[in-house]
């Protein structure tokens, strides 16, 4: 690292050498071209296990529409052997469907419920 007035050993500057004069510099090719690929021999293609497009489908069944049926056969399959499972799985599989809206609902009425209990209980104990 030097100043921009420093001398530097290896001078990188274009200017430093001399140059050429204009015209000197050998011609270009007037039509300059790739080279020609070599011919491929009739012989060589293959013969395998291709397909044209449009032609038959592999019988694998990888199409999107039907990998899109057998998933949602799977989960419905998930989904019955779960609700199947005993009394405990399904109240929480109905607890789990609940809106918000139901949960305060809910909540609000066994709130009333353990208030009148109360007031009943304190009534029959002020006789």
């Amino acid at each position: 690292m030097g100043t921009c007035c420093s001398k530097s050993s290896n001078s990188t500057d274009a200017f430093s050498q001399p140059g050429r004069v204009l015209g000197s510099a050998p011609s270009p090719e007037a039509n300059p071209r790739a080279s020609v690929p070599p011919k491929i021999d009739s012989s060589r293609r293959t013969t395998g296990n291709g397909r044209t497009l449009g032609g038959a489908k592999p019988s694998g069944g990888n199409d999107p529409k039907s990998a899109a049926a057998m998933a949602a056969e799977e989960r419905a399959a998930r989904q019955a052997a779960a609700a199947a499972k005993g009394k405990l799985t399904s109240r929480l599989a109905a607890m789990k469907a609940q809106t918000r809206n139901e949960v305060l609902n809910e909540a609000s009425r066994t709130e009333r419920a353990t208030r009148d209990v109360d007031a009943a209980e304190e009534v029959r104990r002020w006789d």
